[in-house]
């Protein structure tokens, strides 16, 4: 199978249920901010993060394909049995776990702190920013457009990534800059 097949050099791609649309349509727009943002986080996972950091990154990037997947499928034609591609409260509820486990290890937060630190932080501190701007497009979609599940998650996982960097910056000995 070739990697380009042509069918988008009119600016136009299909969306799961084979609805051409514009490359510039807002829902396009959307999964492409999740694509983004998995790219970043793809970015952070090479930049020596801890295993264990490593890990939660890499579970996160596969619920990313889903929330991608559920995105690219307006008409809700993934069945529910396609399990990789659900996007659940128990994925959310993982992700707060996941928030309590490392706020366990850091320092209480006193002020607002300048994104940086260490390479692997600073990246996750990308990361959030991006989880953000995908947050707004997949609102800006509509009421009753998506799965409410999906904003849950990202809502979720941009609080994720920013106790994310803050671990990352802690583990790694980078000190945090207040503002």
């Amino acid at each position: 199978m070739k990697i380009y097949t042509k069918t988008g050099d009119a600016g136009e791609t299909s969306l799961f249920d084979n609805t051409r649309v514009s490359k510039a349509d807002p829902r396009v727009d959307a999964y492409g901010e999740v694509d983004e943002l998995n790219a970043c986080l793809g970015a952070a996972r090479a930049a020596s993060l801890h295993a264990d950091l490593a890990s939660v990154v890499e579970s996160i990037q596969r619920d990313l394909f889903a929330l991608g997947a559920r995105l690219a499928d307006p008409s809700s034609r993934i069945a529910d049995r396609v399990e990789k591609a659900a996007v659940t409260s128990a994925d959310v509820e993982r992700l707060e776990q996941t928030i309590d486990r490392l706020e366990a290890e850091l320092p209480p937060l006193r002020r607002f702190i300048l994104p940086g630190g260490s390479p692997a932080g600073a990246l996750l501190h990308l990361a959030r920013t991006v989880c953000r701007r995908a947050e707004r497009r997949v609102i800006g979609l509509g009421p009753g457009a998506v799965e409410p599940m999906l904003l849950v998650y990202l809502n979720r996982l941009s609080d994720l990534l920013f106790v994310m960097a803050r671990a990352a910056n802690h583990r790694g000995h980078a000190p945090e800059t207040e503002w």
